[in-house]
């Protein structure tokens, strides 16, 4: 890759990052349509919470083949692809008439965006110097973040002042534009040549390393305060358990991305720097569950403390980026496609799996109440679906504390 990257480079990075962007965007924004999806719909939070989650199951599910695929292939018409299928997924999404059509859009803006992160970090490995890896990826993060900021406030605004449909649209306009810069823009150059590795001697290789593993568990316990919490229950929680309105409500949930804008940049420089990854990713799982330890029981806790809170959990989450890092570290180059794509798998599964479970807890402990035609939870329903998190922190924590920092780069015996 180039010592010196070039200006088309850096238009390369933006382009990838701004997908990555638009990715956060459409995967947040169920969290400020969740009373006017349950009302239109007649849904209860465990179907809502199966419904925002069914782009993780799209997302998640593509996430090994397009690691493969990208290392044999390279990355633009899978990003500019991607991005145009996102779009329609949206607009599907838009015109719905019933949860089923719901359901479809939303698993093809699952499957279009499913090539965004990856995608991207495959943008960098073969366009920018191994030193810069972490200090790009966390600039990427921190404009997902970004995204996931966009997908709560101005979209909260749009869905209060236009309905959740015009929202929607706006959201595809948004991707097919963006999928039309990419395809001009990025240059379809595999990130790598493949060296010895074959498709199924990579995917043994990367399986076979215990880091890969550790790196997988980490990343999924870091995102999930991110894709679970503020990426659907916080707003609803603000809302009913502290009387917030939407826009206040989205606006505290969404400085959990803004933090995690800061942070991620801020910790992939570190360890580029330190040239050490376990320190910092034992460092932020260890603040992440403990923060999260103490959300259950902040019923009464002001505004001040919820945004501290918030803006906590965000920062020390984003250490998440160390864990991408030495994971790429600790396998050999030529498979790093394959290597994302399996810990990404993983990650993305924080999102399927918490966010329908928190509802169904939610549900469990539902004491009846309606308004407008959206179910309302107590504290108390809210204080046993948000116990989850910390639980998931922990497991990340021990993760963090089992791996072990590895000397980059790693290059198969032969190349």
């Amino acid at each position: 890759m180039r010592e010196t990257p070039s200006l088309r480079s850096w238009a390369a990075w933006f382009l990838a990052s701004m997908f990555f962007f638009y990715a956060f965007a459409t995967r947040v924004s169920p969290s400020v349509m969740v009373d006017a999806l349950m009302r239109d719909f007649a849904l209860g939070a465990a179907i809502l919470g199966n419904l925002s989650a069914i782009y993780f199951y799209a997302y998640g599910g593509m996430q090994i083949p397009i690691g493969l695929m990208l290392d044999r292939f390279g990355s633009a018409r899978l990003l500019g692809g991607g991005a145009l299928l996102a779009g329609v997924g949206c607009a599907l999404f838009a015109t719905a008439d019933s949860v089923t059509v719901a359901y479809v859009g939303r698993l093809l803006i699952g499957g279009g965006c499913a090539s965004s992160w990856i995608g991207a970090l495959a943008v960098i490995a073969q366009n920018f110097p191994r030193r810069r890896f972490a200090a790009l990826a966390g600039g990427t993060q921190a404009f997902g973040m970004l995204g996931a900021t966009m997908g709560q406030v101005p979209v909260g605004l749009v869905v209060d002042a236009q309905g959740w449909r015009a929202a929607l649209w706006s959201l595809a306009a948004f991707g097919a534009v963006l999928a039309l810069l990419m395809l001009v823009t990025l240059r379809d150059r595999p990130a790598s040549t493949g060296g010895s590795f074959g498709i199924r001697h990579g995917l043994r290789i990367a399986l076979a390393n215990p880091q890969t593993w550790l790196c997988a568990v980490f990343g999924m316990a870091m995102v999930s305060p991110i894709v679970a919490f503020s990426g659907l229950w916080a707003v609803p929680y603000l809302m009913q358990v502290h009387g917030l309105d939407r826009t206040n409500a989205a606006g505290i949930a969404s400085l959990m991305f803004l933090a995690w804008a800061v942070g991620a940049p801020a910790f992939g420089v570190i360890s580029d720097r330190l040239g050490k990854r376990k320190i910092i990713m034992v460092v932020g799982a260890a603040g992440v569950t403990i923060l999260l330890g103490m959300l259950p029981f902040m019923e009464h806790a002001s505004i001040g403390l919820l945004i501290a809170w918030v803006l906590g959990v965000g920062f020390l989450a984003s250490a998440y980026v160390a864990g991408i890092a030495l994971v790429r570290d600790a396998n050999p180059e030529e498979i790093g496609g394959t290597v994302m794509g399996l810990v990404n798998t993983a990650v993305i599964a924080s999102g399927a799996i918490l966010q329908p479970l928190i509802g169904y807890v939610l549900d469990r402990h539902w004491a009846g109440t309606v308004a407008a035609g959206a179910r309302l939870y107590s504290p108390q329903a809210y204080g046993w679906g948000l116990a989850l998190l910390p639980i998931a922190g922990g497991i990340g924590a021990l993760a963090a504390l089992l791996s072990r920092d590895a000397r980059p780069p790693v290059r198969s015996a032969t190349s």
